[in-house]
């Protein structure tokens, strides 16, 4: 007697996981339905230009570097950003008798529903209407398709098998926070590519897209361009390199997921050390002030230094936020205002504060019967974080003034800086409290299944209300910048802008103080089950 199929059961389970996450709450579904339109609108858009592109010249090199650009993104995204396939996981199965072939297969099969294969689908079809020419490059389209998108899902898959435990482990840590340095410059290189492409035309893109073209999943959508032109040698090879690299992938998902059902965790297995070592005060704990204060400070430093996925999502941040400015101003097409993109990538990390503490938060909760507890909680977190973020960003703005040799503008910079710091602390302060979610300390995720819609409208949502809440600062720069006599004010942006940042970040506070008071409950809820 045959085992019975397990895909249908999985894909079930996917759904049911999705739906039974989203009936929690009105607030999560309409979160996630906010952001799956969001997305699918994009989608709209983006395959109405490509299907724009048709006939435009060198359109097919445009369109390699965009499949191979997707291909990139669905491998480095589930471990470093929330999204992908935030339903299953692989270690959550382990008690059951499953053999790796049929689990990838249902896995596969499973990924393939939501809203990020929907978006890539959409970009995939695109591209082939636009750089297919004749019956038979359309032909060969259909079967491009699926194949790339099955490609990035595979490779999505087989890097989040073979990184669940590294992301988890203390230590393999270090490497994990490589890795988003590595995937933050290589973000920026993008972009400063992007611009190069703006000013010299598509032209540019042929000698890479030459490359990418052999390189899956680019290389079955190169296979369109090919038939095309009439060189149906090379498009069958092309196709037959996006095959195998299916095979590899799979084969190397299955072989990843035997070993991650299958070995014990080394983090799991217990040492000789001792469970409890006396540690003497560090020096940063001898000069932060006694009480409730000190002590959150110096657990939120402690976090920033020990937990990887903390310290990855920090380090990131950090690289990114020198990374714009400095680039723009080395190549000579910079601003002094670039230099805000760092307070505004630190700032990010004030955003659901009580997730962070994932299930431990229960500890935390124990303290705060008051709103006046809950507001030094606040406090002290936004002052673990101001101890790095304001020296960091008067440094890269220092820095990207230097290289640009525009004193005059410093210290408008920094009064903006320090405004978007403080709008950000503020709106990171109120939406912690509001829509806090899970980040799961198990596996490759960055949010609990059924939350990523709430995630994104809790960091877009208050990203989009800090740049409202520094709309006056920014009106103020502008006014000065083009009056008369304005030049002679500019200076006083500095104290304005860290007056108005310091009055937003208390007002911020004390507007979610109480939030965190009344739905104590509801946060402990929501951030535990990760």
């Amino acid at each position: 007697m045959s085992a019975p199929a397990i895909t249908p059961v999985v894909v079930r389970l996917k759904l049911s996981l999705l739906r039974n996450g989203l009936r929690q709450s009105g607030g999560r579904r309409a979160a996630y339905i906010a952001s799956a339109v969001v997305v699918l609108l994009f989608a709209a858009l983006q395959l109405l230009g490509l299907i724009a592109l048709r006939g435009v010249g060198h359109a097919e090199s445009l369109v390699v570097l965009l499949v191979a650009v997707l291909g990139l993104g669905w491998a480095v995204m589930p471990l470093f950003f929330p999204g992908g396939d935030e339903t299953l996981d692989p270690t959550r199965l382990v008690m059951l008798p499953l053999r790796p072939r049929p689990l990838v297969r249902a896995l596969l099969v499973a990924s393939l529903v939501g809203i990020g294969p929907l978006f890539t689908l959409c970009m995939f079809t695109g591209s082939v209407i636009a750089v297919a020419r004749g019956g038979a490059a359309f032909a060969v389209g259909v079967l491009a398709v699926p194949l790339a998108l099955l490609v990035c899902v595979a490779l999505a898959r087989a890097v989040a098998a073979a990184n669940v435990r590294l992301l988890t482990s203390r230590k393999g840590r270090d490497l994990a926070v490589l890795s988003g340095l590595v995937i933050a410059i290589g973000a920026q290189v993008v972009n400063f590519g992007a611009q190069r492409l703006g000013s010299a035309g598509l032209g540019e893109l042929d000698p890479v897209a030459g490359v990418l073209q052999w390189i899956p999943p680019a290389s079955a959508l190169g296979a369109v361009h090919s038939v095309g032109e009439g060189a149906y040698g090379t498009a069958l090879a092309q196709l037959a390199l996006s095959a195998a690299a299916l095979v590899v992938l799979l084969a190397l998902w299955s072989r990843s997921l035997t070993r991650l059902m299958t070995a014990p965790d080394g983090s799991t297995l217990q040492t000789g050390d001792k469970a409890v070592r006396e540690r003497s005060a560090s020096g940063l704990a001898r000069l932060l002030p006694a009480g409730r204060t000190g002590t959150v400070v110096e657990r939120s430093l402690r976090y920033v230094w020990r937990d990887p996925k903390t310290k990855a999502a920090w380090v990131t941040s950090l690289a990114i936020g020198l990374i714009v400015p400095v680039f723009n101003a080395w190549q000579g097409t910079g601003s002094v205002y670039f230099a805000c993109f760092a307070a505004g990538m630190l700032g990010i990390q004030m955003y659901n504060q009580f997730g962070q503490d994932t299930s431990a938060f229960w500890m935390v909760a124990m303290t705060i019967s008051t709103t006046r507890d809950a507001y030094a909680e606040l406090r002290a977190r936004a002052l673990a974080l101001l101890l790095i973020t304001l020296p960091y960003a008067t440094l890269v703005t220092v820095l990207t003034t230097a290289m640009l040799g525009d004193w005059r503008r410093l210290p408008e910079a920094l009064g903006l800086s320090f405004a978007l710091l403080g709008a950000m602390l503020a709106t990171g302060a109120w939406t912690s409290a509001r829509f806090p979610y899970s980040i799961p300390q198990e596996g490759h995720k960055n949010v609990a299944p059924g939350q990523v819609g709430l995630a994104w409208i809790s960091i877009f949502g208050g990203m989009i209300a800090a740049a409202v809440l520094c709309a006056p600062v920014i009106a103020l720069t502008i006014w000065w910048n083009i009056s008369a006599d304005g030049d002679d004010l500019l200076w006083l942006l500095l104290p304005v802008g860290t007056a108005y940042g310091a009055l937003l970040t208390l007002l911020g506070l004390r507007l979610a103080a109480p939030q965190t008071a009344r739905r104590l409950p509801e946060i402990l809820t929501a951030v535990s089950k990760g």
